[in-house]
């Protein structure tokens, strides 16, 4: 029943779409009249097409109908794919994408190392919004001896924008990240971005790279089959440098799965303890058959930032390495909280010798912090097949311990329910209970 109501919803949106086009023919035709009157004033919507539709290289088209007045451009859907160069965005924009239509970049084309199908910097009030449209790259093009390596050839990229909406679309195939949120020297963030209901496929890089973010929303969205180049996430939070921000970051009912990194991943290395506070949300996510880690955090170090991460009710399964892997975080850092969240079938090598437990943290640098610790596990649950801990600190230069370590997990498995935690430690009150 449930299949058949989204098969007869779909089919309503695309016969709504077709009656459209067959009642206003001049959506998908040269109109210089209207052209002349969206430059008077006198329109405030434009059709793409208007400007001349040329199946082997629209570029052209639809860049002139982005630069010119219009607040509102429809991107209609002409039975072809508008096949684009590199392409511009501008402030004060909204482009709706119709059912059905699909962007290509062109073959052979973005060379530039930087080259993405949208850019965006410095800019504010833009809305992207396509239900049932797709945004598609070359990625095995740009893996090929062609081009030159590169990890930036995004689908959309905004740096340093504010007032960002993306809505409905799917992004496909690029050769970096299917959305990159940077910075510029004049604004090191992006603010006040939501991003609902997208899917970001087969990306060289990550699904989705958050740089630098206030006041972000990612709802709803689906980030899978990420492979390329390190990190390989589905979605990164991964500054560069101590000026940016991650600072109400809400990643809410989201799926990542089958990526070669970890579903989620917090990296924060470049920040330090002059930073503004951190503040980070995954809530009702879901990440499932990784080939890495379920979700990962690293590099909290002891100069690091302050604030919070915080992973609620969320679900991690059928990941090759462990469901969750806290790497390099100072026990005097932003805190890390699980609060309700399941681990099923995680970590599943078939070498034994690799077989991990499900929770680690884990010291590798003593460069980045002294101490571990400062994580805290509220009602989570492990289901496991193998005897082993449900979590392990460990330290790889000499057992220093951690510290802080709280809270109360319950697991059902083989053996008996337990931690491990690495000796010098203190402050941990940690329970683990059979569920």
């Amino acid at each position: 029943m449930k299949k058949r109501f989204i098969c007869v919803t779909i089919t309503l949106i695309i016969t709504a779409a077709a009656q459209g086009y067959a009642e206003h023919p001049d959506m998908l035709r040269s109109n210089p009249q209207a052209i002349t009157e969206i430059e008077a004033g006198t329109r405030s919507e434009a059709s793409a097409a208007w400007w001349g539709f040329d199946p082997e290289d629209a570029t052209n088209c639809l860049q002139a109908a982005i630069d010119s007045k219009a607040a509102r451009v429809l991107v209609p859907y002409t039975g072809a794919p508008w096949v684009t160069r590199p392409i511009t965005l501008r402030s004060d924009l909204e482009i709706c994408f119709e059912p059905g239509v699909t962007v290509l970049a062109k073959k052979g084309e973005f060379k530039g190392k930087n080259d993405s199908l949208f850019s965006a910097r410095n800019c504010a009030n833009i809305v992207l919004t396509g239900y049932g449209a797709r945004l598609r790259m070359n990625k095995p093009d740009y893996q090929g001896d062609a081009y030159e390596k590169a990890e930036w050839r995004m689908c959309l990229n905004f740096r340093g924008c504010g007032n960002i909406r993306i809505e409905g679309l799917s992004l496909e195939s690029s050769g970096g990240d299917g959305i990159y949120l940077g910075t510029t020297g004049e604004q090191p963030w992006c603010e006040d971005v939501i991003i609902r209901n997208v899917t970001c496929a087969d990306h060289h890089r990550q699904g989705v790279s958050v740089i630098s973010a206030k006041n972000l929303l990612i709802e709803n969205c689906v980030f899978s089959d990420t492979d390329g180049t390190a990190p390989q996430a589905g979605i990164d939070l991964e500054p560069n440098n101590a000026n940016e921000k991650l600072i109400n970051v809400v990643v809410r009912n989201c799926i990542m799965e089958n990526n070669s990194g970890a579903g989620m991943l917090v990296y924060l290395k470049p920040m330090r303890s002059t930073s503004e506070p951190v503040s980070i949300l995954f809530e009702n996510c879901h990440v499932r058959s990784g080939k890495d880690q379920g979700i990962a955090v690293g590099a909290v170090g002891d100069d690091g930032p302050g604030g919070w991460i915080e992973f609620r009710n969320c679900t991690v399964e059928n990941t090759r390495y462990g469901g969750a892997y806290v790497y390099d975080k100072s026990a005097k850092s932003a805190v890390v909280r699980f609060v309700n969240c399941k681990w099923s079938n995680t970590s599943t090598v078939a070498k034994r010798q690799e077989r991990r437990e499900p929770i680690l943290i884990n010291l590798r640098r003593e460069s980045i912090t002294k101490k571990q610790g400062g994580i805290f596990f509220d009602d989570c649950v492990i289901f496991d097949s193998f005897d082993r801990p449900a979590l392990k600190t460990e330290e790889d230069q000499g057992e220093k311990g951690a510290v802080n370590i709280r809270g109360r997990i319950l697991r059902r498995g083989p053996g008996e329910a337990r931690a491990d935690i690495s000796p010098g430690s203190a402050e941990c009150d940690l329970e683990v209970s059979s569920l």
